[in-house]
């Protein structure tokens, strides 16, 4: 079984963008099902028939804390064994696929965290950019709002990717999709002082990503988390912050402010409009707050 899940892995590298990220995932999903099967005596993937994988998913349920994982816990971890069989039947040879009947939970859909465009500006304009470091963060920070990248986006970020003169980033993103996403004028100056001053003292030769560490190597996904909280503490935030809201808000304050449903899901790169217009909840929900606000009339029972 080992085999076949290492085959299944290679095979997943090589056809999602080369994802070590997305290869770890399907591993720990794999490995469960694996150490499951194991344990109760069986030792071939062919062997799986339906009940026992229905068992399986009904020990997925139960955590260690005594808790019960989500319903899109579940619905990833069948995308990666519906994935894993399918690989099996068209590739391996193996006819039975126990996940054939079997259908996925249905998924809550959880409304996004987004910042107001005051705590933007808050969080952007509070940095000093006299210190290296802080210019860096802002510029990253403030690339990250304008363009609404993903976070492996931004950090997968080159300079070639950039023009400065049309305002454009060119991204490769999800599935090897590549898409434009323009910025707006006042990151120019921004970008330009950052390459200046803290980039070329810390790039190394040959060096071709934007952001970069103090060692001179390229950002981690975990360091750029680290920072982003650290400055929100720092500026007494007090809530929990994280990258994803950044793209989440830079969606909702285009919506909130007329943007086409259809332009914003091209910005974002989703492949299914239905991705996007959970934003447009998110909008509406402001935009109900804003009246119960502001109309004179609201909250009166009349």
């Amino acid at each position: 079984m080992n085999d076949l899940i290492e085959r299944f892995l290679a095979y997943i590298y090589r056809t999602h963008s080369q994802s070590a990220d997305t290869a770890e995932a399907y591993s720990r999903d794999l490995n469960q099902l694996k150490d499951y099967l194991e344990a109760h005596s069986i030792q071939n993937f062919e062997d799986v028939d339906r009940k026992t994988f229905m068992a399986f998913l009904a020990e997925l349920r139960v955590l260690p804390n005594g808790k019960t994982s989500s319903n899109a816990t579940i619905c990833r971890k069948l995308s990666a064994y519906r994935s894993f069989y399918q690989y099996l039947n068209e590739y391996i040879g193996i006819q039975a696929n126990p996940l054939e009947t079997i259908q996925s939970p249905k998924r809550s859909r959880k409304i996004p965290s987004f910042l107001f465009l005051h705590e933007i500006q808050t969080f952007l304009d509070t940095y000093d950019t006299s210190k290296l470091n802080e210019l860096r963060d802002k510029t990253m920070f403030t690339l990250l709002y304008a363009s609404g990248l993903r976070l492996s986006e931004l950090i997968d970020l080159k300079w070639v990717d950039i023009d400065l003169d049309a305002r454009i980033v060119h991204v490769l993103g999800k599935g090897n999709k590549e898409r434009i996403v323009p910025f707006y004028k006042g990151l120019v100056p921004l970008l330009k002082e950052y390459k200046l001053r803290y980039w070329m003292h810390y790039a190394k030769d040959g060096e071709e990503f934007v952001f970069l560490s103090n060692r001179g190597t390229k950002m981690s996904a975990r360091g750029v988390q680290y920072l982003m909280q650290k400055h929100a503490d720092a500026i007494d935030f007090r809530m929990k912050v994280h990258p994803h809201m950044f793209r989440h808000s830079f969606a909702t304050h285009l919506l909130d402010n007329g943007a086409d449903i259809r332009i914003v899901q091209e910005l974002l790169g989703h492949s299914s409009l239905s991705t996007t217009q959970i934003y447009t909840h998110v909008s509406m929900n402001h935009l109900s707050e804003v009246y119960e606000n502001a109309h004179p009339m609201a909250g009166k029972g009349i």
